[in-house]
C-alpha cells in the first residue's frame, strides 16, 4: 500500500511477516492481530504491526546503517552494499528509510 508512507495492505504485511493474507484474515477474526481500517474497508497495517509480528525492537528505536566507499572509482561497489544492507534489514525486519 503506497497512499501511507509505512503502511501495508493486507498482501504486503503478509509477504513482510512470512505468511499468507489468508492466514493474516485467520489471526484477525482469532483476535490475535487488529489492523487498521480505510474508510473503504480495506485493512492495512503500520511499522508498529509488522514488528509486532516479527517480535522486533519497539518502533520509536532507530537502527542507522552506514555504507562508503573510498573513492569514485568504487561506485557501483556502494550501490551493492547499499543493496546488500537493505536486503539485511528487511530480512531481519527492520524498516529502511531513505
Amino acid at each position: 500500500m503506497t497512499a501511507m508512507a509505512d503502511t501495508y495492505g493486507i498482501g504486503e504485511f503478509a509477504k513482510r511477516i512470512g505468511r499468507s493474507p489468508s492466514t493474516v484474515r485467520r489471526w484477525e477474526q482469532e483476535g490475535k492481530i487488529t489492523p487498521k481500517r480505510l474508510p473503504s474497508g480495506h485493512r492495512y497495517f503500520d511499522e508498529s504491526d509488522l514488528r509486532s509480528m516479527l517480535g522486533g525492537a519497539p518502533v520509536s528505536r532507530v537502527a542507522v546503517v552506514y555504507c562508503r566507499v573510498s573513492g569514485a572509482g568504487q561506485k557501483d561497489d556502494l550501490a551493492s552494499q547499499v543493496k546488500a544492507m537493505e536486503t539485511y534489514c528487511l530480512n531481519a525486519g527492520v524498516a529502511v528509510d531513505e
